[in-house]
């Protein structure tokens, strides 16, 4: 499929190096750009959500789930920390499209009710054969569609913030339907017939995410509702395909990446910061989930990282580092981080 006229390839991308994850700093919400991987993209991660929608060209996506071979259409979602990069590059074109945790959580936190985008953006991912991403593809007008979205949100990357959340929260919303369908058309989806999530579901999340280090069990949970245990784990597994313990873990996990990523704190700290103090069992969840210790995890990602700036303080940050990177930006869109994938 050709690029759109506005595809262009982004040149100069809000990108900066500071400590091999993505995240975005200050203010930013979301971008959309397009990016050619003439060589090789070595793995990283990141600590925002990230949908990759293969343009053309071709190349083998690399992530805990193993390689899969991108085609046109393909699309991978993958939730903050997942590790993931690209081999056997060949002008593989990727339309990349990143939004924060905050704006997930917030103006987007509806979708985790809505029987599709609840297993696209939430369930799927947190599934455990999902890992951390959820993988479908488009067909051809169903791609077009999506270009055309990807092309809006990329158009909205110098306007300003306070004025057009809207239109990015817009655009995100029309992208995730398209994506919701197609995952659709693979097979059935838990809940996908039972209309809306209980109330009682989203505020039992809300609940586990604002207090993640509160040392929660199922009773506690379903007292904080007025609902029995086993009512609250037949809601919550109906609307969600895992059950409010299984969730906890996942929220949990992906937390502690971020935190390995972005602070100092000991890796102890950490497993109490997330609900798990005892360092053993802490030690082992998170393996479970990333397939590398937490230790191992912070030493290959946490040495080198890329910034997605937003508007506004962050903007000369972006200028004083932008001579350093714009080389390694030209060669490959997402700068190294680890020489060689997790075995």
């Amino acid at each position: 499929m050709a690029m759109r006229a506005n595809s262009e390839f982004d040149e100069d991308p809000p990108v900066g190096t500071s400590q091999g994850l993505f995240h975005f700093t200050e203010g930013a919400l979301a971008y959309a750009g397009c990016y050619l991987h003439d060589h090789d993209s070595p793995v990283h991660t990141h600590s925002f959500v990230e949908v990759a929608f293969a343009v053309s060209g071709r190349g083998t996506h690399n992530c805990l789930n193993g390689r899969h071979e991108m085609r046109t259409g393909d699309v991978v979602l993958l939730r903050p920390g997942v590790w993931h990069g690209y081999e056997n590059c060949s002008q593989l074109t990727v339309y990349n499209c990143c939004f924060s945790g905050e704006l997930l959580r917030r103006e987007l936190a509806w979708t985790r009710e809505d029987p599709l985008l609840g297993y696209l953006l939430w369930s799927g991912p947190y599934s455990s054969a999902g890992r951390g991403m959820l993988l479908t593809s488009l067909d051809p007008s169903a791609f077009g569609e999506c270009l055309t979205h990807l092309d809006a949100m990329a158009a909205l990357r110098h306007r300003p913030q306070e004025r057009h959340r809207g239109d990015i929260v817009g655009r995100l919303s029309l992208l995730f339907s398209q994506l919701g369908q197609a995952v659709a058309r693979t097979g059935p989806l838990p809940s996908a017939d039972r209309g809306p999530a209980h109330p009682a579901v989203g505020r039992a999340m809300r609940l586990l995410e604002a207090d993640l280090a509160r040392p929660w069990t199922l009773t506690s949970l379903a007292d904080e509702l007025h609902v029995a245990p086993g009512y609250l784990v037949r809601l919550f597994k109906s609307a969600t395909g895992l059950p409010p313990m299984a969730y906890l873990a996942q929220v949990r996990v992906e937390q502690a990446a971020v935190l390995l990523l972005h602070s100092e704190e000991p890796i102890s700290g950490i497993g109490r910061a997330v609900g798990w103090p005892d360092q053993n069992y802490f030690a082992r969840r998170f393996k479970a989930h990333y397939g590398l210790s937490a230790t191992t995890y912070r030493k290959r990602f946490a040495t080198r990282a890329a910034h997605l700036h937003g508007p506004g303080p962050a903007a000369a940050h972006r200028a004083a580092l932008h001579d350093s990177l714009s080389k390694t930006v030209d060669q490959n869109p997402h700068p190294s981080v680890a020489s060689d994938p997790p075995s």
